[in-house]
């Protein structure tokens, strides 16, 4: 699949990712030759030194594409001055001035951007979106020949709210056909927005209704992409979960672990938390060396090398989800979701 020069004629996943310490870590320890299948979208709330950093030394062949949505317009020059290869993610409602600046930014380093088409914020039919396409083309100065097309829809969390999903989907990928796009995806969420009423101390099976979606769509030959291990909504007030979790992924569901604290326990919980998970018949059958996650959730199940923090286990969890995602997509057989 990779192409000359590292990167994949066609990248076969898209994750939307939160630009956090976790996420980042994840993508950092990708393995080389994931990478150039991987186009992922990271969502920045902020640009500080960390996560500067933490851009620089995404693995060679990984482009990013950088959702700015929420910050000045000056944060992609500024990203650019410090050395930060991207794509910049361009919205359908962005104004005239913003549109100019990512534009003149994808000119100044790739000559590609992202155009993402939220199903559920840009309610428009045919036409209206394609003068919208055309107004971007217009003020950014890029044809949709350098675009990569994204369709969000946004959670999808229940067999409803998949039947609602897919017809909105099959139309607007309709209307795409209408623009020589460089690619097309679809993404969507799939992780509830609170884990807090689940049970403890057991694995709990969850379902991937985003999985399910895109595989109804799979005859129309987009990509896949998700929101990784959370919810595409972040809720505005998040619910403090104390607890020990660790979303792990499997064949058409996640198994959501989440281990209750004890004084003084915290490297015991761990283990039991990391044993459980490698005795059960989702851990994948390559053992610790299927992704970097794995290997650190492995090293925890001998309770020697510390319970690791909230963030940890957010970074163990996405990169077993970047993995077995790019598994399952890049081997047909194993893609069928299990019942």
């Amino acid at each position: 699949m990779p192409a000359p020069g590292g990167r994949a004629e066609e990248p076969v996943y898209r994750p939307v990712l939160a630009a956090r310490r976790g996420e980042l870590e994840a993508l950092g320890h990708l393995d080389d030759a994931l990478a150039p299948m991987l186009s992922p979208i990271l969502q920045l709330s902020e640009v500080d030194r960390t996560v500067i950093d933490s851009l620089t030394r995404l693995p060679p062949g990984l482009l990013p594409a950088v959702d700015i949505g929420t910050l000045p317009d000056t944060t992609a020059a500024a990203l650019l001055r410090w050395g930060v290869p991207l794509v910049p993610v361009i919205g359908l409602t962005d104004d005239a001035g913003r549109l100019a600046a990512l534009g003149a930014t994808a000119r100044a380093h790739t000559q590609r951007a992202v155009v993402r088409l939220r199903l559920r914020q840009d309610r428009a039919g045919p036409d209206a979106t394609t003068t919208a396409v055309e107004r971007i083309g217009r003020h950014a100065r890029l044809g949709p020949e350098q675009c990569d097309l994204v369709v969000d829809c946004g959670d999808v969390c229940c067999p409803a709210d998949v039947r609602l999903a897919e017809p909105r989907v099959r139309r607007m990928l309709d209307w795409s056909r209408r623009h020589a796009w460089r690619s097309v995806s679809v993404v969507a969420g799939g992780m509830p927005p609170t884990l807090s009423r689940l049970p403890i101390d057991e694995p709990v099976r969850v379902e991937r209704w985003d999985w399910l979606l895109w595989q109804r769509l799979t005859d129309l030959g987009v990509a896949f992409g998700d929101y990784g291990v959370t919810p595409a909504a972040i809720p505005t007030q998040p619910t403090v979960d104390r607890h020990l979790t660790v979303t792990y992924t499997g064949n058409g569901a996640w198994w959501i672990h989440r281990w209750s604290r004890r004084r003084g326990q915290g490297d015991q919980r761990v283990a039991d938390l990391c044993r459980t998970l490698m005795s059960a018949p989702h851990w994948p059958a390559t053992g610790a060396s299927f992704s970097w996650g794995d290997q650190e959730i492995s090293r925890r199940a001998r309770r020697g090398a510390g319970a690791g923090s909230a963030t940890n286990w957010m970074a163990w969890s996405t990169s077993h989800h970047l993995a077995h995602v790019l598994d399952a997509l890049t081997r047909p057989a194993r893609a069928t979701p299990s019942r």
